[in-house]
């Protein structure tokens, strides 16, 4: 059957690429990996350390469910020939729509690992912590900044990410002035520093009674949840800590108790809040925790500055420094100025269809180290 053969062609066309992934995943040293996590685990004393301990478990699963992704994948891939070679032996028509079916499913899981072969960083399976901030245009730019919020929560949860808020502001009159909050989920990090930088709204004003296109920014860091001090020391006395009490959408005592926490890292400027945790020691816990990934990724920041230029670096929150405009009047177009990937359905990607230019900020990224 002359289908048949076409899709025993297009399906034939992923063997390198197949190959190419199981290469970059090395799978030989990923077994030698589990072989020795499990010994660990089946030691004496293992849960000596609890931290540790949940650490190598953690790292087990993930190195397992890779494992098992690929060779799920290669499984689907030879029974898909199979499949094909048996319609074209019984001359059988309605195979076609089961086989079409299997070949999408394929392509669309090994381009997901294919993706995940781009995540090397230390810290790119690590949970996400991403800080919103409204920048110029006032009221319209709070009212983007709630839209921004709401479609990295349409993201996480077509991913199965949970989200956890951290610190919430609301606008003086509409939307948000500034949200923190943590995405939870494998390789969270990995996935979402691709969207660090200023995004920039053009549309009609829904707030402009005379109907006037607005531009608006708003600013997005993203820095990773440690699970341990990454080596970052931190001096008592370069700290400014101020407690204030809770408020918005994200605090647990709303103006209850003082027990929402800011802590500025004097030297660096660098200003952390939290106020979703339920007593104030806690906060300040995750405050600090916070503090420490955002030190982290300005020293890694400051490295890559002495060997070349250090891009999506956020600079002003306003015209000149977007990495991605959505424009929504007088067409829709949603472009990504580092990469060029750009999508003509501005409101799907609004919706969370991110995936589209966060790979393509990897393989972009990638061809930059």
């Amino acid at each position: 059957m002359v289908e048949l053969d076409q899709m025993k062609l297009e399906i034939s066309a992923y063997a390198d690429p197949l190959k190419e992934v199981r290469d970059s995943l090395d799978l030989v040293n990923k077994s030698k990996r589990i072989e020795e996590l499990e010994m660990e685990m089946s030691a004496p004393g293992f849960w000596d350390d609890p931290d540790k301990a949940n650490r190598q478990m953690k790292e087990l699963k993930n190195l397992k469910d890779t494992a098992e992704q690929y060779h799920k994948l290669e499984t689907q891939y030879e029974d898909i020939l199979t499949l094909i070679d048996m319609g074209n032996e019984e001359n059988d028509e309605s195979m076609v729509e089961e086989i079409r079916s299997e070949m999408e499913e394929f392509v669309s899981e090994l381009e997901e690992l294919r993706l995940g072969t781009l995540l090397s960083g230390e810290y790119d399976k690590n949970n996400a912590i991403l800080r919103l901030n409204a920048g110029a245009g006032g009221t319209e730019s709070n009212d983007w900044c709630a839209m921004l919020y709401r479609m990295y929560n349409r993201w996480a949860d077509r991913k199965g990410f949970t989200v956890e808020v951290l610190d919430y502001l609301d606008g003086d009159e509409a939307g948000i002035k500034s949200v923190t909050f943590q995405i939870n989920g494998l390789n969270a990090y990995g996935y979402l520093k691709a969207e660090k930088g200023v995004h920039r709204l053009v549309r009609i004003s829904p707030f402009n009674a005379q109907g006037k296109r607005q531009t608006s920014f708003v600013s997005l860091d993203v820095m990773p949840e440690l699970e341990d001090d990454a080596g970052i020391e931190i001096d008592e006395k370069d700290l400014r800590i101020d407690t204030y009490r809770s408020s918005g959408a994200g605090g647990q005592h709303i103006n209850k108790t003082s027990s929402a926490v800011r802590i500025t890292h004097i030297p660096t400027g660098t200003v952390v809040q939290c106020q979703n945790e339920r007593s104030q020691f806690q906060n300040k816990d995750k405050a600090m925790q916070m503090l420490k990934a955002k030190l982290l990724i300005l020293q890694q920041e400051a490295n890559v500055e002495k060997l070349s230029d250090i891009r999506g670096e956020i600079k002003e929150i306003g015209w000149g420094s977007q990495i991605r405009s959505y424009v929504l009047q007088p067409y829709t177009m949603v472009k990504d100025h580092r990469t060029d990937v750009e999508s003509g359905n501005a409101e799907a990607v609004l919706d969370g269809n991110l995936d589209p230019f966060i790979t393509g900020y990897l393989r972009w990224s990638s061809t930059k180290k």
